[in-house]
Parts: C-alpha cells; structure tokens; sequence
C-alpha cells in the first residue's frame, strides 16, 4: 500500500495555517463534550460542569502532553532550542504527561466540586479514547510513529524511510486506543458500576494496547531501545498504568456503585 500525501496543513489563509494535528485535538473534545453532556446527570454533574470540567481538561492535556514529550522524549532538543517546546503544532505530545495534566486537573475540579476523584474519573474516562483515536490519526497525517519493516499486505513506505513496506503504527493504535478502547469503556459504563472499575479498565486496556503495538512501531532514533533490543521507552511508561489498573480494579470491589446521580 502507499503511504496517503495528506498535507499535515488543513486550512491555510494566508500567514495563517490550521495543522490537521490541531484538528484532531479540537475533534477529541468537541465529542467528549457533547458525549459528556448526555450522561452527565447520571453523575450529579450539570451541562455548565461538562464544559469547565472539558476546559480545564484541555489544559491539562496541552500542557502536559507537551511537558511529557519534552521530559520523557526530547530532553536534549529541548535544551538546544528552549522555544521548541512552545511550538505544539510540530508535533510530540506524550499521552502519559497529558494523563498527568488531566488528572490534576481533575484532582482540582473533584475538590472544587464536592465529588469522590475516582466518581469523576470515571465519568470521563470513556470519552478519552475518542481524543487519543483522533489525535493517532493527526500523527498519520503527520508522518509520525513509524512501524517495523512487515511483509504484511497492509505494509506502507514510510515518508523518507525507504522503499520498505512498514507497519502503520499510528493506525494501529487509533484502532485499539480509540476505537476499541471506546467501545469497550462506552459498554462497560452504560449502567452504574462500582467507583473506580471504568477508571482501572482505562488504565489496564490502555496499557497493554501500547505495551502491545509498542512491538511494531519503532524507538525514537535518539533514545532506541531501553533493553533486549525491543522493550521501549513507551512500554516503559505503560507499565506502571497496567499495574495501577489492575490496583484499582481490585479496590473498586469494595466501592459503592456510581453512575446514578451519585456524587459522595
């Protein structure tokens, strides 16, 4: 298959230019607003709170996703050129320090609000995948994550790669992390659950969908691989969500069930 010559920019008018990557991300919280909106009462949350709650959230992506990427993957490129971190619209967010960002963005809003922190972690849990599909599909377009060499009939060059047909990562994990991962959430939540079990099934599934496609998709160049030769700075990070899902999992078998009005 070749690889699509999408222009990563979407609208340009004049100076101006709107990235398809941009877009993705104004895509995952315009549907986990609106998706938001529909369950809200469930949670003893109003309209009005969907959108702060989405506000707050944005930040906490933005600036942790970017933070992430700079800490985790681009330390020295970061050093070298300090505004590089300002420039979102090249690309390289890191979902573990957008998880970060959201997270205490939603300590702060549980607090603010009177609410349980894993009662609102799992109302939105479920909307998440439709931001991390959305946003696989900008690196895509951006010619970003690029796959191991595969025989695979699905194969693609890689921009800039050589001929070699290689596994399209981001793809892949658009697939698992947005699609089944919403689907999968969206089921489980459709009725009142036990506080905390969305939450750790997030964490889990999340986790090994990475830890998964981390196999196909290669290391960034200037980190490699960690060890063996195939274990990634990515499976890295997953780790400690697999194991804390699988935590929480646990402790939400001792939890009231949520999801029907109930805040406390």
């Amino acid at each position: 298959m070749n690889y699509p010559d999408i222009d990563p920019v979407a609208i340009s008018l004049g100076p101006i230019q709107i990235h398809w990557y941009g877009l993705m991300y104004v895509i995952g919280f315009v549907g986990a607003w609106w998706l938001g909106r529909q369950r809200a009462e469930r949670f003893g949350l109003t309209r009005d709170d969907v959108g702060d709650l989405l506000f707050y959230a944005a930040l906490g992506v933005v600036v942790g996703g970017r933070l992430g990427y700079a800490l985790f993957y681009g330390l020295g490129q970061w050093a070298a050129d300090p505004l590089w971190v300002l420039r979102v619209w090249d690309g390289g967010m890191s979902f573990h320090g957008g998880l970060i960002g959201v997270l205490l963005a939603a300590l702060w809003f549980a607090r603010k609000k009177g609410m349980a922190f894993f009662t609102l972690t799992d109302f939105f849990a479920p909307m998440v995948p439709i931001g991390l599909g959305a946003g696989r599909i900008g690196n895509f377009i951006n010619r970003e994550l690029p796959g191991r060499v595969t025989e695979l009939p699905w194969g693609m060059p890689f921009p800039g790669m050589g001929p070699a047909p290689r596994h399209p990562t981001s793809l892949y994990e658009a697939l698992l992390e947005g699609v089944a991962l919403f689907a999968i959430l969206w089921w489980v939540s459709a009725r009142p659950r036990r506080r905390g079990l969305v939450s750790g099934l997030f964490l889990l599934l999340y986790g090994a969908f990475r830890f998964s496609v981390e196999f196909f998709r290669l290391p960034d160049a200037h980190i490699g691989y960690l060890a063996f030769d195939w274990f990634t700075m990515g499976m890295l990070l997953t780790l400690p969500m697999i194991a804390f899902g699988l935590v929480l999992i646990a402790w939400s078998r001792r939890q009231p069930t949520v999801g029907a009005a109930v805040t406390k």
